[in-house]
């Protein structure tokens, strides 16, 4: 079982862990010694059992903040999933028919005739030669 050397608050510490968790030791460590300077920054020296005791408390509070937010988002998540499901789950739409109204061939014919002797008249008036 590795010893591992730790520094929290300005105060070393040697703790044994299991083998391959010396990185999240040091981690966890680095973490604590945050919250340790913080609060000797705030108040200054104070014992080590109480700047232990207080920066583990900072830590838990922290903590308990993520699991509440962690809760809320999972419950989000929870509720998109349902949606999602329902969604997924529901028939799906009946196709939209759409008509297109077809003008009448004796309208278009009678629209052609009228084209052709507005040009006519056209050309009577202004001849383009």
């Amino acid at each position: 079982m590795p010893q591992v050397t730790i520094e929290i608050g300005g105060r070393s510490f040697e703790v044994a862990c299991q083998d391959g968790e010396e990185q999240y030791l040091h981690s966890a460590a680095q973490m604590l010694d945050e919250e340790a300077k913080t609060l000797t920054a705030q108040i200054g020296r104070i014992p080590e059992p109480r700047m232990l005791l207080m920066a583990g408390l900072m830590l838990a509070d922290k903590t308990a903040g993520v699991q509440d937010r962690l809760r809320e988002m999972e419950g989000q998540i929870a509720e998109k999933e349902a949606e999602l499901a329902q969604m997924r789950n529901a028939p799906l739409p009946q196709p939209e028919r759409v008509e297109v109204p077809v003008v009448p061939t004796d309208v278009t014919d009678a629209l052609a005739e009228i084209a052709a002797r507005a040009e006519a008249l056209a050309d009577t008036v202004d001849p383009r030669d």
